[in-house]
């Protein structure tokens, strides 16, 4: 068993005087000129500015390949003010026809053709924004930190774009007002280009990634300066109105469950250009369109769903912790999973850097929430406090403490974290947690830890990904999401990539995979192991084949869990998108009986888009068990789901859905109007139903044919953000 407390000592000081390699080889800074006109944001490269504007081209490959010529000519030209940053794509395409774009809602353009502004606003190599743009000007936006990309926030930025006989052009203005930067003159960002085009899958950069670091983003960046800008000090105000009223049957008949009439103030204040408070009153944290159906019964965790509420997202990939979410068996999904945090009655937030190396997250928040042991409603605090402090490339070390608190009950966890780059293509990962809880009045308190140290690495040829993990019985973490405790996990993959040559297929990635996790709770080893390949073809398809052997430790008993895994889907054309999932697994049928089974689970997703303002798709899951003692299938579970969505304008969308539950024999309707300028000025209107196949007969509810209306409701929320 790994000391509780030893590493908690030197695993730092050890950590802390290894030599940190700088391997970021210098390049010139881009130099952007400065304007007193700036371009209109049009989507068209007319303004006398991008007539002297300094550019680049010579896009280089990355995916599927490194180092290709991109296969269409790419242009990018740079501009700014004391307010604001601009830039200008122009994308050539001998086949404009072939070009894909939809007016779409934002955050929604993957699939697509798009270009992509990957800003790292501190030049410190620590985090980047990364801005996204379709041919028509349509946005999505992203925070990547420590490898991992959160694309739920939404900042305040403006695009165009316009599609003609040569390809496509792109305009984009970021006001300085949404970005946190350096408190200096000139002020240092670093900035990398994308490109992607759809029916090839190409991925192309300015600056060419290098084979030897692979995708090692953020080491691999252009400096960008910008002189005698201004440095805010940004005040935000967000208030908000909603109304919602719910019903519910009560012997057959609808009848009034809830009214809500809020009013809520959210404020934002820089202290400095990179140091920022948010505080909130009243908030309302609801989402505006409910989560998609997923198969909730057999399960031995509860279902992960990810944060979507914007209080919560400034700022939010400084919370992450190094060596969690390692692979498919870690235990440790996330140490802060702030979607924990139900139902805030007031939160404030403080986020950003107190100097040039060292980095500051904290939030505080009353939560109400039920007492699961007494079914009461009580207030609940969380206090969560993070500190990064940069080290050379991207590399840092960090700390975190937070809790959940209650007069007589509490789930407190404190810890170090860090990742140091060791060469041009690996790095190590680490953490190491103390917990320390108390569930009642009554109850005794426990300490845990969790203890994870990685090693990764990642190029052209090869990725490599090895981990030990070590949680303790005892450990517990309610602000997070911890699937398991009182296990200890070895684990390794080696991913080597071929390149046949052949004009058909771009590239096959080979996997292999081991884990070996020792139950410590019943002092029993399990296993999970497979071998798995992936083929690029066709410019836009790709298959996978799996095989795993696994087993699973559960109430004492080893059980079977592997078996096949095939996949299929890619771009068929520029009106349809497609992947199919089928697994043929061993299961286990978690009760306080368990037995062994078997498992065939579905999943299916087709995107259908017959023009640029209409998009469809639809979703299908399955998953059914059949004992292995009698062959019984125990339950089938389907869920299929349709969405129907018209894009009037960038705007401005409706959206339709229809969700049918067999096993629940339950249908759920929701149609949602929305309009957004831009992110916190909004206008929603929702209406959704729930009806069961079931009926009120002799004051009982029994099964039916027939549907019956079970919940109806209706929303409104408006709200407007001011700038000054």
């Amino acid at each position: 068993m790994i000391n509780k407390k030893l590493y908690f000592f030197v695993l730092p000081v050890v950590l802390f005087v290894l030599p940190a390699s700088s391997n970021a080889q210098k390049k010139e800074p881009l130099m952007p000129i400065y304007t007193t006109t700036p371009p209109v944001i049009d989507g068209q490269l007319d303004d006398a500015v991008w007539k002297i504007a300094p550019k680049v081209s010579g896009f280089k490959t990355f995916t599927p390949d490194f180092g290709k010529d991109l296969s269409e000519k790419t242009i990018v030209y740079m501009a700014y003010d004391k307010e604001n940053i601009y830039f200008a794509f122009k994308c050539y395409d001998s086949q404009p026809d072939k070009i894909r774009a939809n007016v779409t809602s934002r955050d929604n353009i993957r699939s697509e053709d798009w270009i992509c502004i990957n800003l790292d606003s501190f030049n410190d190599q620590q985090s980047l924004y990364a801005l996204y743009v379709n041919p028509f000007g349509i946005q999505e936006d992203s925070r990547y930190t420590g490898n991992t990309e959160d694309i739920s926030i939404d900042i305040i930025w403006y695009s165009s774009g316009k599609i003609d006989t040569d390809g496509y052009s792109i305009e984009i203005k970021l006001p300085l007002k949404s970005l946190r930067y350096s408190n200096t003159n000139p002020v240092q960002m670093s900035v990398f280009f994308e490109r992607r085009i759809s029916r090839t899958s190409e991925q192309g950069s300015f600056p060419a990634m290098d084979p030897a670091k692979g995708y090692a983003f953020l080491t691999q960046m252009q400096p960008i300066f910008y002189y005698d800008v201004e440095h805010y000090a940004l005040i935000e105000l967000l208030p908000a109105i909603t109304y919602g009223q719910k019903f519910s049957s009560v012997k057959g008949k609808l009848e009034t469950e809830e009214v809500n009439r809020d009013i809520s103030l959210t404020l934002k204040y820089g202290l400095t250009s990179d140091l920022i408070l948010d505080a909130t009153y009243n908030p309302d944290f609801s989402q505006i369109e409910a989560d998609a159906g997923q198969v909730d019964i057999n399960l031995r965790y509860n279902i992960f769903y990810p944060e979507k509420r914007p209080f919560f997202l400034e700022g939010k990939e400084n919370f992450g912790v190094a060596a969690t979410s390692i692979n498919e068996v870690d235990p440790v999904y996330s140490i802060i999973h702030t979607r924990n945090i139900f139902s805030p009655i007031a939160g404030i937030k403080l986020v950003g850097k107190i100097n040039e190396r060292n980095t500051i997250a904290a939030i505080y928040s009353i939560d109400e929430q039920t007492d699961i042991f007494t079914g009461k409603e009580r207030d609940y605090h969380f206090p969560i406090a993070r500190y990064k402090h940069n080290l050379s490339d991207d590399g840092f070390i960090g700390a975190i403490i937070a809790s959940k608190e209650h007069a007589d009950n509490f789930s407190r966890i404190a810890g170090v974290d860090g990742q140091i780059r060791l060469t041009q293509a690996s790095r190590f990962e680490f953490n190491g947690i103390l917990s320390h809880s108390k569930l009642t009045s009554s109850s005794d308190k426990n300490f845990g830890n969790t203890l994870a140290l990685r090693y990764i690495s990642g190029s052209r040829d090869l990725d490599m990904d090895y981990a030990i993990k070590n949680v303790s019985e005892d450990f517990r973490a309610d602000m997070g999401f911890i699937k398991r405790t009182g296990v200890t996990a070895f684990s390794g993959i080696v991913k080597p990539k071929f390149y046949p040559g052949i004009e058909s297929i771009q590239r096959i990635d080979a996997e292999l995979f081991s884990a070996q996790t020792k139950d410590n709770i019943y002092s029993k080893w399990e296993t999970n192991n497979y071998v798995a390949a992936t083929m690029f073809f066709l410019g836009s398809l790709n298959v996978r084949v799996k095989y795993s052997y696994s087993t699973e430790i559960f109430l004492n008993q080893k059980f079977k869990t592997g078996g096949l895994t095939t996949s299929f889907g890619g771009l068929v054309s520029n009106t349809l998108n497609f992947a199919v999932v089928y697994r043929k697994l061993n299961s286990i049928y978690y009760s306080n009986a368990p037995f062994q089974g078997s498992s065939n689970v579905v999943q299916a997703i087709a995107i259908f888009q017959p023009s640029d303002n209409i998009s469809t798709r639809f979703d299908f899951i399955f998953s059914d068990f059949k004992r292995n003692s009698d062959n019984k299938i125990l339950y089938e579970y389907p869920i299929s789901r349709l969405r129907l969505t018209y894009q009037m304008n960038k705007y401005l969308f409706f959206r339709g859905i229809a969700e049918y539950n067999k096993y629940r024999r339950r249908l759920l309707t929701d149609f949602l109007a929305s309009f957004t300028y831009i992110p916190g000025t909004v206008l929603h209107f929702g209406y959704g139903s729930i009806y069961q196949k079931t009926e009120w007969v002799n004051n009982s509810y029994l099964a039916s044919d027939n549907f019956l209306e079970m919940k109806r409701g209706f929303f409104f929320k408006a709200s407007y953000l001011w700038r000054l």
